[in-house]
């Protein structure tokens, strides 16, 4: 059942953060040619942040976190961060159950979180969108 360009996961750009997330039912293939495609992107936009909400996926196995894993060192040598957002307890509970350590992969609750993380914030009276708030997080 795969779809090369329909199965595709779109990657956003905000200003120097690329957006993106994985689909409920993310394979080997997939999420190999996601990691392909964001370091390019990475590189051709010069992004200096990543998000990837993952809020949508509630079973994830060794092949993808370890596609998350390496995604997020690629972007590091790149000059970007990256972000994992919205991870369900379900996933979580599987990571620790594998014994999947996700090293150097930071985290955010959801995805408002972890653009708050990379110094984007809600617009409002008096901030533009994407500018800082001063601590990073708005109320």
């Amino acid at each position: 059942m795969s779809r090369p360009d329909s199965a595709r996961v779109p990657i956003l750009r905000l200003g120097d953060t690329l957006v993106t997330g994985l689909l409920s039912e993310l394979d080997d293939t997939s999420a190999v040619a996601l990691a392909e495609e964001l370091t390019a992107r990475i590189a051709d936009d010069g992004a200096r942040g990543v998000l990837v909400d993952i809020s949508r996926v509630q079973i994830i196995d060794s092949f993808v976190a370890r596609a998350l894993m390496e995604l997020s060192t690629m972007a590091q040598l790149l000059g970007a961060r990256v972000i994992v957002a919205g991870m369900s307890p379900a996933v979580a509970v599987t990571l620790v159950e594998l014994g999947i350590d996700l090293t150097g992969v930071e985290t955010a609750l959801n995805a408002e979180q972890g653009m708050a993380a990379l110094g984007w914030s809600k617009t409002g009276s008096g901030s533009a969108p994407g500018q800082p708030t001063g601590d990073g997080m708005s109320a």
